[in-house]
């Protein structure tokens, strides 16, 4: 049998349901979404509530706000019989087996044949909500378990009955990861699955060693943040953030769930957590839990709760010489590695013990919980957003050395471990240099390939290997196979710097001077695509330029020549980006020939904001992609550019972010042909499949002499002064806001044209490098990069 889903039902708009309907609506599927009838003439008015929080939530739980009308509201009582159309169901109700076992009954009554059935819930057995319902219903029925908010976490556990066909496990495998973007994980269905049981006795064992043995949540959140490669949230602020009602909750249903658990009083909730509670204190929903917002002379900050008197105190930051010591190893695995070297060390002790407990436990889970160890590690990993799953984390600090210490503190060891040791494996996974080719199956007493989607590239594989063409500490060059290169960077944020610049041209370089090569990808797989230009290089131009006009242009000039070598190379150039993609970043990827995005890219020329322009091609693409479309060709029939030029205005002039890659899409970042992407997994793996495309269509690189882009000229300029002297007039402008307006509008409108016309890039170019080398010998403008520098956020002088 197989499977299509063209339209899907979602039955409870709550904050899961609401979001999940919000996410599908999003990647482009009809969703009816039904809650309960409110009383009155008005049936629809609780459903329609609750969506509009969805509609209207921040971060945004939908790609685009047209998304929203892919979304038909109704009532259960009303439009019911609207579930027959949809070719999957998903119930997200209350936590509560009787209804949903009633509600089962009337989706069975109504399904179509072959529609598969999912419940989201996170505690109850799924087997238990389908019990019920005939074969073919349980065929088609698992459980379906989105993480909140279900747009932005990619975790989807999938937890088949011993009744759904093998065919729709797999189905729902397939079309979770490839249509919905989600890293999806099969689980045994056992209470709180997979990452929701070692979640919590995550959470549990740090908090209770913490009460313990006297570390204070300052030292705690420390330890277990971005040090372990969790993030920055570490242990307090993400019970905060979650809510400690909603962690105080899970303890109770594991205790009372697990009864056959050998570590099951871990999930008692020490007093202090039922007592803040009890109080009401329940996290940041409150104002208050582990931490406190208190507003002082100041400004506001944050107080801590002392786990011993229950008192809220100020923050004392607490030096740690272990964080000092091991926060400069780059791998995350090599710090864990140190950090159990450093075992005479308080704050080590702490990590060491924990961290042994949590592995011991995750391993005792297998197979549980799930027959594989990559789907445990996958799991925390997308669920929390950690850089390492236990095994993962269990590999870096040794299997053998970690089960003997596990030993020594009496912590129990599983017997599939030990088989593993004896028959001298001494790894759950199995590498080549820096590439996983392999990992440990403890039902097969052996080891198995990796199971990847064949769109995924990992870059960091070819490092140090023959496929490394070129490195520095910036950036990296790749053969990435079929003829297609890779220029990737990794400098800190990805920022643009000179090392980046030299392993660009030299990539460029070999692309066009070596017939072996066909096509360049830009991508790289850290945190950001790109946060933009290092600015401190434009303090260091003007320091270095002595006041010379010339010679700061010139800063601006060679980044331009560098990306317009992409723009116009002989060859194709396709640029993948994804999350944060800022300033010069932008400029990067508009100078390909297509692109390849994440949907969860969030791209702005943000130049702005230090008090300059975008100087590299940034004003120039967004007015030949915006603007230039809606003037007829050879500019004899002209329509009205105007709100056209307004808008590419506003997004540099605000410097606008788009919330997501279809918002970029709109805004001209991405041309309407250009590629969207759910799972970033695949990012890199299908933009060379599309450069590949490129190349064997016999593609065409654009000639920098053609007349491209339209300039409005004065009259358009006219029209953008006005604006910014209304802005200045009310008083939503600083002088120096202002002046960078007004140089802006001359730059779009292509300066002092005494009527609109068709100009080359190189013109436009040569405005930007202008208005950009004036703006830097501009003291404010400077006084705001400094700020920049220094406090991470923008000034207003």
């Amino acid at each position: 049998m197989s499977y299509q889903i063209n339209k899907v039902g979602v039955i409870g708009a709550g904050t899961m349901g609401g979001g999940i309907a919000a996410l599908i609506a999003g990647t482009g599927l009809p969703v009816v979404l039904l809650d309960v009838p409110a009383e009155g003439a008005d049936r629809n008015k609780t459903v329609r509530a609750l969506w509009e929080r969805q509609r209207k939530s921040s971060p945004a739980a939908l790609f685009t706000p047209e998304a929203a009308n892919l979304v038909t509201l109704g009532n259960i009582e009303d439009d019911f019989d609207k579930l027959s159309e949809c070719d999957w169901i998903i119930e997200a109700i209350i936590e509560q087996l009787e209804p949903k076992q009633q509600l089962m009954a009337r989706i069975e009554a109504v399904r179509k044949p072959n529609t598969i059935v999912s419940s989201n819930t996170s505690g109850i057995p799924i087997s238990s909500i389908g019990a019920q319902r005939s074969e073919e219903f349980r065929k088609h029925f698992l459980g379906t378990h989105f993480f909140n908010p279900p747009r932005y976490l990619k975790l989807l556990e999938v937890i088949p009955t011993t009744d759904t066909a093998p065919e729709v496990i797999a189905f729902i495998k397939d079309f979770g990861t490839h249509h919905l973007g989600k890293g999806v994980v099969v689980c045994k269905d056992t209470p709180g699955f997979i990452a929701n049981r070692i979640g919590a006795f995550v959470s549990q064992v740090r908090l209770l060693a913490a009460i313990e043995n006297g570390y204070s949540v300052e030292e705690v959140d420390a330890l277990t943040g971005v040090l372990i490669g969790n993030p920055k949230t570490a242990t307090f602020r993400l019970a905060d953030l979650v809510g400690l009602d909603v962690i105080w909750n899970v303890n109770r249903n594991q205790h009372a769930a697990l009864v056959n658990d050998e570590s099951r009083e871990i999930f008692q909730s020490p007093e202090i957590l039922n007592k803040l509670v009890e109080q009401k204190a329940l996290g940041n929903k409150s104002g208050a839990g582990f931490y406190k917002a208190v507003h002082t002379q100041a400004g506001r900050e944050f107080h801590i709760l002392d786990l011993k008197t229950g008192q809220y105190e100020s923050p004392t930051k607490p030096r740690s010489t272990l964080v000092d010591e091991v926060k400069s190893i780059e791998d995350i695995g090599q710090r864990i590695k140190k950090i159990f070297e450093c075992g005479e060390d308080r704050d080590a002790i702490y990590l060491i013990e924990t961290t042994l407990q949590i592995l011991g436990y995750a391993a005792r889970r297998v197979p549980e919980i799930c027959d594989s160890i990559t789907d445990v590690d996958n799991a925390m990993k997308w669920g929390f957003n950690t850089s390492l799953g236990p095994f993962g984390t269990w590999d870096a600090i040794g299997v053998r050395e970690g089960a003997a210490m596990m030993r020594t503190r009496n912590i129990p060891v599983p017997q599939w471990v030990d088989d593993m040791l004896a028959k001298g494996n001494t790894s759950f996974y199995q590498r080549e240099g820096a590439k996983v080719t392999g990992v440990y199956l403890p039902l097969a007493i052996g080891y198995g390939p990796i199971a990847n989607s064949q769109w995924q590239i990992a870059l960091k594989d070819n490092y140090a290997t023959p496929r490394e063409l070129k490195r520095n500490a910036s950036a990296s060059l790749h053969d990435i196979g079929d003829g297609v290169l890779c220029f990737e960077f990794h400098s800190k944020g990805n920022t643009l710097d000179a090392l980046i610049y030299d392993v660009g041209h030299y990539a460029l370089d070999v692309l066009e001077g070596r017939d072996d090569f066909r096509a360049l990808v830009i991508g790289s797989q850290g945190k950001d695509f790109c946060l933009g230009a290092n600015i401190g290089m434009f303090l260091q131009a003007i320091a270095a330029a002595g006041g010379d006009f010339k010679l700061i242009e010139k800063v601006s000039f060679d980044l331009q020549e560098f990306l317009m070598r992409f723009r116009f190379a002989r060859k194709p150039v396709v640029a993948a980006p994804y999350q944060r993609v800022l300033g010069g970043g932008a400029e990067v990827v508009m100078a390909g020939a297509s692109v390849v995005a994440a949907a969860e890219t969030y791209i702005g020329l943000v130049e702005f904001g230090v008090g300059i322009i975008p100087a590299a091609g940034g004003c120039k693409e967004l007015v030949r992609r915006n603007v230039s479309p809606h003037v007829a060709e050879g500019g004899n029939v002209v329509a009205d550019v105007t709100p056209h030029l307004a808008k590419v205005f506003e997004t540099i002039a605000y410097a606008k972010v788009s919330e997501s890659a279809y918002i970029a899409q709109q805004r001209g970042f991405f041309k309407s042909s250009d590629s969207i992407v759910l799972n970033s997994d695949n990012l890199i793996g299908i933009a060379k499949q599309k450069v590949i495309q490129l190349a064997e269509s016999h593609y065409v690189a654009p000639s920098r002499a053609d007349k491209s882009v339209w300039a409005a000229g004065r009259k358009g300029k006219a029209f953008l002064f006005s604006s910014v002297d209304q802005l200045r007039w009310g008083k939503f402008m600083s002088a120096h806001d202002a002046l960078i307006a007004k140089k802006l509008a001359h730059v779009l409108c292509g300066g002092d044209l005494s009527s609109p016309q068709w100009v080359t890039e190189d013109y436009i170019l040569e405005l930007e490098r202008e208005a950009f080398a004036s703006l830097l010998g501009e003291t404010k403008t400077q006084e705001r990069i400094t700020h920049m520098l220094k406090y991470a956020k923008p000034l207003r002088n």
